[in-house]
């Protein structure tokens, strides 16, 4: 089994920053690329960020400039940075990782529980 479980979430004020955090844990021998997704109420989800195994980042256009991705390989853990934040970034927010659990095996996307962001004054 493989859990991810993100953490960081809360109200914040326009302006604001917050910093969120995903622990993987449980029977892990690599991950390849890991992320950030949010989704709003009556939206489909949609990409924040993205970092690869080697640290190479993506954004959505929506927050570039203010957002960013960063891991930590031993911990197994993202991170997401959000400065500037704005009303339209409430969502929940939900991190994910392609895990490869034995050698031979798949990488498989896992997904964590989420965590509420809410901007607002």
């Amino acid at each position: 089994q493989v859990q991810l479980v993100e953490s960081g979430g809360g109200l914040v004020q326009p302006g604001g920053s917050l910093r969120l955090s995903c622990a993987a844990s449980g029977s892990i021998l690599h991950i390849n690329g890991m992320g950030w997704y949010r989704q709003a109420p009556a939206k489909e989800r949609e990409l924040v960020a993205t970092i690869s195994s080697g640290g190479i980042t993506n954004y959505g256009d929506s927050v570039k400039g203010r957002f960013t991705i960063s891991r930590d390989n031993a911990k197994n853990t993202v991170y997401l940075q959000m400065n500037d934040l704005k009303p339209e970034d409430t969502a929940v927010y939900y991190c994910n990782a392609a895990v490869m659990r034995n050698y031979g095996s798949p990488y498989r996307t896992y997904w964590g529980q989420g965590t509420q962001v809410t901007v607002s004054s």
